[in-house]
This record gives structure tokens, C-alpha cells and sequence, in this order.
């Protein structure tokens, strides 16, 4: 498997490294445990690789500027650089004092996430988040298997694996643990934050509330909360929060809080085997994760009225209106009630119905209100305009 993935190239990935190069000197490439980073950086060309977790790797960094000097002018990777002592002296060091190095870091959470990195190196990176996989990763990895995407999950060892990889579900959250929340955050009560990593997987998609989660992990309000900071640091959970002008009739603090991929989700609710109603809600994240692949950032709301009305996600983009998304498994399964709710409130927009089984795009009136009905690909078109 992994010669295989060797031969993979994600176009578009790397054609986002090499523009952030373009721009900066330094790429911070983050993403959870096991989503690609390391075989995509290795996929680049004329790269040097330097994997941070031996010892003689670090005992060669001990000295930044003697280690940067005999690559001045190379592309090096930095893999799992986290594990350097002093991770930001280095590429702070390279930054500025080696114009002509270019490197990419990597590592499993956002770059200011742990104490270990004294300076976020504001104004002289670029960050890319690598996602789980997207539609243009299938059609790399030379798959349209969207059914096995959804049940498997969209980190390439898993999604390549013939036969569900629970033993490997279960791998990946120890290392999890041990490599990055351990190295990182040093929580103490694993127990308690495996609890809660598992309630969030089972309850992907549905609105947080962080009392209900103390109880059965026996930890305080305050305890959760910092667990869903964690979590949401290092990409294994989505905060989605409500789109709102303030209005009485509106959801205005309730966050959705979504689970980072497909596959452990099903993992953790028990999906073997996916019956017809179990693929919308996976459809749902498929689409989430779609969306911050292609526009690089986690500000997407949701909206919902007290009266039970939602929309699945809004985009604010600046000095245009909301763009409303509802996704649904099959188009004809689309309601436009939360649609009318929304424009009562907004009533300039785009309103966007993204479904599976939608190949060529089209529209519809419904009173006053035009929905189009798209694909995923169209979507992702039309958004990042």
C-alpha cells in the first residue's frame, strides 16, 4: 500500500505548496495523524527530507544556522518538526536570514496550538491545511468510489484498505494520544478525553452543549470546553458556530461541533454496512470537508431559528450576501421551508442545494425564492470565485 501511495500525485496539493512558495519562504502544512502529509511532501520535486522524529535528525538541528547554511538554497521538509526543541528558532532563523531556502513543516495541529512554539512566525509563512480526502484526492488516487469514501474514510491508508480497518480506527487514536495530545497538551485523564472524543464522533453534526458531555466523562463544564479547544486544534473536530444578526427569533451561541472524518464516524456509531438513511448525515461532512479544503478555513456557520428552521451552512464573504447550502444524499429529498425561513431574515443570496445525484446543474422557483440545485464539484466552483 504504502509503494502505492508513493505513485499518487495530488495535483492540486502540491500546486498549492508550490504557490504558498511563491509567496513565503516557509510552508506550515498542518493536518490530523495519517492524512498524507508526509507521502505528499515526498511526492515533491528536487526535496530534501528531513524526518524529525530521530534523534540524529535533531541532534543535527541542534545548531539552526550551521544545519540551514548547507541548504540555502534547497526545498527541504521538515517532518513532524514539533519534535525539535525549540521548533520556531529554526524556522523563525530561516525565515529570516535564508530567503532562498524553501521549506515545509509539517506537523499535526495548528502552529500555535502548544507551548512549544514560542513565536507563531506571523507574517513570514504560509499555511495549508491538508484535509481528508476530496473529490479531485479520488479522482487522483483513480476512485469514484464515493460509497467506500463515506464508509471507509478519507485518509489514504484507510480508504485503500480493501477490508474496514477497524483494528487500525483504533491504532490512530492511541497514537493519537500518545504522539500529539501527550507531546502537545500533556492532558492527564486519558480516559476522559477518549470518552469525550468518542461522544463527539457518535454525535458528529449535532448542536454542543458542554454539560452534557461532563456527566459521563466525569470532568467539569470547564474541562470539556478545553477538550473541544484540543480537539479543535489539532483537526479532529469541527467547531461550526451560528450565523446570526442577533435577531430574538435566532440560534445565537449554540455551536454544531462535526467529527474530522467519515470513516471514524462510522467506526465509533457501530457502520459496518450503510443503509439508505445514513448517508445524507455523511454526505453532510463530506461536503464540510470539501469546503475547507477548497477555501482554507474553518468560518463557515450554520443557521437556525427557534422554531427548528436550519440551514445546513452559510458563507459570509465580504460586502456580499449570505450564501445559503443545504446538503442532501438525493435532491429530491430537499424541503425549501428552512430556505424560506432564512430569506425572511437575509433575503439577498445565493441558496444552494448540493446533492449526490445531481449531474447537471439546475434551478428552481419556489415563491420568491430561486434555489440551484448543484453538484458538489459546482459548488466548490462557485464558492471559491
Amino acid at each position: 500500500m504504502q509503494i502505492w501511495l508513493h505513485m499518487v500525485h495530488r495535483k492540486k496539493w502540491k500546486t498549492l505548496i508550490e504557490d504558498a512558495w511563491l509567496e513565503k519562504g516557509i510552508v506550515w502544512l498542518s493536518g490530523i495523524r495519517r492524512v498524507g502529509k508526509t507521502f505528499l511532501c515526498r511526492s515533491l520535486p528536487d526535496i530534501e527530507y528531513f524526518d524529525c522524529e530521530l534523534p540524529r535528525t535533531r541532534r543535527s538541528m541542534d545548531d539552526p544556522e550551521a544545519f540551514l547554511e548547507n541548504l540555502s538554497t534547497r526545498r527541504i521538509v521538515l517532518d513532524e518538526i514539533h519534535r525539535l526543541q525549540n521548533p520556531s528558532q529554526l524556522l523563525k532563523i530561516a525565515a529570516d536570514h535564508f530567503p532562498d531556502c524553501r521549506i515545509i513543516a509539517t506537523g499535526s495541529s495548528t502552529l500555535g496550538a502548544s507551548a512549544k512554539f514560542r513565536d507563531t512566525l506571523s507574517g513570514r509563512k504560509r499555511d495549508l491545511w491538508l484535509t481528508p480526502m476530496t473529490v479531485g484526492d479520488l479522482t487522483d488516487f483513480e476512485s469514484e468510489d464515493l460509497h467506500n469514501r463515506l464508509l471507509h474514510g478519507g485518509l489514504p491508508p484507510f480508504f485503500l484498505s480493501e477490508r474496514l480497518p477497524e483494528r487500525d480506527f483504533q491504532e490512530w487514536i492511541d497514537a493519537y494520544w500518545a504522539k500529539d495530545i501527550q507531546e502537545l497538551f500533556r492532558l492527564q485523564s486519558r480516559s476522559s478525553f477518549q470518552r469525550f472524543f468518542e461522544l463527539i464522533l457518535t454525535q458528529s453534526g449535532g448542536i454542543f452543549e458542554a454539560s452534557r458531555f461532563a456527566r459521563p466523562c466525569e470532568v467539569s463544564r470547564t474541562t470539556i470546553s478545553n477538550y473541544l479547544t484540543t480537539l479543535e486544534a489539532t483537526f479532529v473536530a469541527h467547531v461550526i458556530r451560528p450565523f446570526s444578526s442577533h435577531r430574538p427569533s435566532e440560534i445565537v451561541a449554540a455551536p454544531k461541533v462535526y467529527g474530522f472524518d467519515t470513516g471514524f464516524i462510522c467506526y465509533h456509531r457501530g457502520w459496518n454496512e450503510l443503509r439508505a438513511e445514513e448517508y445524507g448525515i455523511l454526505w453532510e461532512h463530506f461536503v464540510l470537508n470539501e469546503m475547507q479544503a477548497a477555501l482554507q478555513t474553518r468560518k463557515i456557520n450554520y443557521w437556525r431559528d427557534k422554531r427548528g428552521h436550519e440551514v445546513d451552512f452559510v458563507l459570509i464573504k465580504p460586502r456580499r450576501s449570505p450564501i445559503a447550502i443545504e446538503c442532501k444524499w438525493s435532491a429530491n429529498d430537499f424541503n425549501p421551508r428552512s430556505f424560506h425561513a432564512f430569506r425572511r431574515q437575509y433575503p439577498s443570496g445565493d441558496n444552494y442545494v448540493v446533492a449526490s445525484d445531481i449531474k447537471k446543474r439546475f434551478s428552481r422557483k419556489y415563491q420568491d425564492i430561486k434555489v440551484d440545485f448543484i453538484s458538489l464539484s459546482d459548488l466548490i466552483n462557485r464558492i471559491s470565485r
